[in-house]
């Protein structure tokens, strides 16, 4: 059997991956550029292309996609609220979401593009994973289902929390993806109908309808309809595919067939609570998170590597590495006692030191979430305006401003000041905790502190006494100006 050849051998591979990676455009501030290469990141609504591109500054492939607008009436009519939702979704911040980097109008006589810049996921989907796992005549192994539900709510119970909630919407087996270490990531997270205003294209493709609720497009959206899309998601993961016997659409009596064929009573009990007819009956992410199936009590090991992880900036570089070689192989870490038989004992040398770094790496990544716990609610999305199309054009840096509040507690301060020639001016560097120094003009000591906390650069508990040590450092320098005769 023949077959054709490009160009004769890997000369004509060089050149059409040379094509593939030809520059076509670059981003206002010149930190991305799309390449020709066209891709599939699942179906985002109302997105007409998505192609490769690159981050300049990270050095990593990115996703370039566009939405087109022929009518600029139509585009003028929505662009406060298309802009306020892409604000929104740039806030999104979560170890199982596909990152929004950023996006910006581009605007012509006649049409409109909003261009939106997302985080590549190149293992692929989790539809085609599944395909892969059955073609190979394997079953799904009840560890990595729960692992992958736990993912997957952990991130629908963040986007539901968010202020204003953010509906998924657009949740399939192709919208979720899956990485080579098992971390899960769900894409396409673009709410509203479409920045269109019409109903989402994906629900005329017959293969996924079964994966929308029966009120999906008929009412608001609200936290049910993502429920119902997980539901039947947690179902395909389990049996690796529902069945449509040959007809374009899968059918609800397909869906409880495949329902009544999982053996453990407590994933049919899981999976059908999510489908259920009504949507006032469905539970919530965060009640799914403590469903018999999933709850389990977290080791002390877990727990222990959370901590670490949320307090790593406290710890100095390669602490683990450096604190696991000082310790004796032979010493002992923990005994358990038994009064009627031997204890047991638990040596440093039971633990490798790689095997703890994967673990701390998979923690990190949010492969293993905490999920027994109430956790705090993700801040306020803010509402700010997003900048003009000149505005952009005109940035020097793509990385919107820190909007979080920082937790982080000052533990040293140092202060600096001098004044100009003519007295009438006083420049203030003020270095915290020894990690940043910046140059702040303001006109009271209250007012410089006010607005650290106002740019998340300390606490807002810090604040009174940043303001006093402030005030101390002013009156010190303005003493030792009159001092030397200089007038303030």
């Amino acid at each position: 059997m023949s077959v054709p050849e490009r160009n004769s051998g890997s000369e004509g591979k060089e050149e059409e991956s040379e094509d593939e990676s030809e520059i076509l455009e670059e981003s206002p501030c010149g930190r991305w550029q799309k390449r020709k290469e066209q891709i599939s990141q699942g179906n985002v609504p109302g997105v007409e292309s998505a192609s490769l591109a690159m981050d300049t500054e990270e050095g990593v492939e990115v996703v370039w996609n566009e939405v087109l607008f022929n009518d600029r009436k139509v585009f003028k009519a929505q662009e406060e609220k298309i802009k306020e939702m892409f604000e929104n979704l740039m806030q999104v911040e979560h170890p199982n979401i596909v990152k929004f980097h950023k996006y910006w109008l581009d605007m012509k006589e006649s049409r409109a593009r909003v261009i939106f810049i997302t985080e590549y996921m190149s293992s692929g989907s989790l539809k085609q994973f599944l395909k892969k796992t059955k073609k190979n005549h394997k079953t799904m192994n009840v560890k990595a289902w729960k692992r992958w539900c736990t993912q997957i709510l952990s991130a629908l119970s963040y986007l539901h929390s968010c202020e204003p909630p953010i509906i998924h919407g657009n949740l399939t087996c192709d919208t979720i993806f899956i990485q080579h270490n098992g971390l899960i990531k769900i894409g396409s997270v673009f709410p509203e109908a479409s920045v269109h205003g019409k109903v989402r294209p994906n629900r005329d493709e017959q293969r996924n309808l079964h994966f929308f609720s029966p009120e999906y497009g008929l009412a608001e959206d609200d936290y049910a309809i993502d429920i119902f899309s997980f539901g039947i998601c947690a179902l395909e993961m389990a049996v690796l595919e529902i069945q449509a016997n040959g007809d374009a659409v899968v059918s609800k009596e397909a869906i409880t067939n495949a329902g009544q064929s999982l053996e453990d009573p407590l994933m049919r009990e899981f999976t059908q609570s999510c489908v259920r007819h009504e949507a006032k009956q469905r539970p919530t992410a965060h009640d799914l998170l403590f469903h018999r199936v999933l709850f389990e009590v977290h080791s002390l090991k877990l727990l222990a590597a959370h901590c670490l992880i949320s307090n790593q900036y406290l710890l100095p570089e390669n602490c683990v590495e450096e604190k696991t070689k000082s310790f004796d192989p032979n010493g002992l870490m923990a005994e358990i006692k038994h009064g009627n038989r031997p204890g047991v004992q638990l040596k440093y040398s039971h633990v490798s030191p790689l095997e703890l770094d994967k673990f701390l790496e998979d923690v990190k990544n949010g492969i293993y979430p905490l999920m027994n716990f109430a956790s705090s609610r993700p801040h306020p999305v803010p509402r700010a305006l997003s900048l003009s199309h000149e505005q952009v054009e005109t940035a020097k840096s793509p990385t919107p401003e820190p909007q979080e509040t920082e937790s982080r507690k000052v533990i040293q301060m140092h202060c600096n000041l001098e004044s100009n020639e003519e007295g009438t001016k006083t420049h203030v560097s003020l270095t915290i905790a020894e990690l940043f120094c910046m140059n702040l003009s303001a006109d009271s000591s209250k007012d410089l502190a006010n607005e650290l906390v106002h740019y998340a650069f300390i606490s807002e508990e810090d604040c009174g006494k940043l303001a006093g040590f402030l005030e101390d450092a002013l009156t010190r320098h303005k003493g030792k100006a009159l001092a030397s005769g200089i007038t303030q």
